[in-house]
């Protein structure tokens, strides 16, 4: 019988590939934060994990930015990227990344990715038992 991995590991596989993307959008905001004209960017993380569920259910088709490339995973696509309202008011430079608010966000961000991680985990866990080999451990 075929263990499906999909169905064991439920939905933190899915929630830590968008909490790391996630995590790359916000350090960029942040290393933005003094470049003019940059707009902060973030995802709507409910969107993007339904988004990568329903392609769970389709099969998981990889997004191919080459012709070259192989198809499968799960990716972001920059239309899952959104423009931050910003919370002050403009500085004259038209950037509107708030320091602090990013900051804030990717401890936020990092909390949650590390639950995802120990949640995926404990699935190893006991899938690891349930196959006879977390005898005695």
């Amino acid at each position: 019988m075929a263990i499906s991995f999909d169905k064991a590991l439920g939905v933190h596989q899915h929630t830590m590939l968008i909490r790391s993307q996630r995590a790359e959008i916000l350090a960029s905001n942040i290393a933005n934060a003094d470049t003019p004209g940059y707009k902060a960017k973030d995802i709507d993380f409910g969107r993007a994990l339904n988004a990568a569920k329903s392609a769970q259910q389709r099969g998981n088709q990889m997004t191919r930015t080459d012709e070259k490339h192989i198809g499968g995973g799960t990716r972001l696509t920059n239309s899952d990227e959104l423009f931050r309202n910003p919370n002050q008011t403009d500085t004259g430079d038209g950037n509107s990344v708030d320091i602090q608010v990013e900051r804030n966000l990717y401890v936020q961000n990092a909390l949650e990715y590390q639950a995802s991680l120990n949640f995926l985990g404990g699935k190893f866990k006991s899938l690891k038992k349930a196959l006879g080999g977390g005898q005695g451990a």
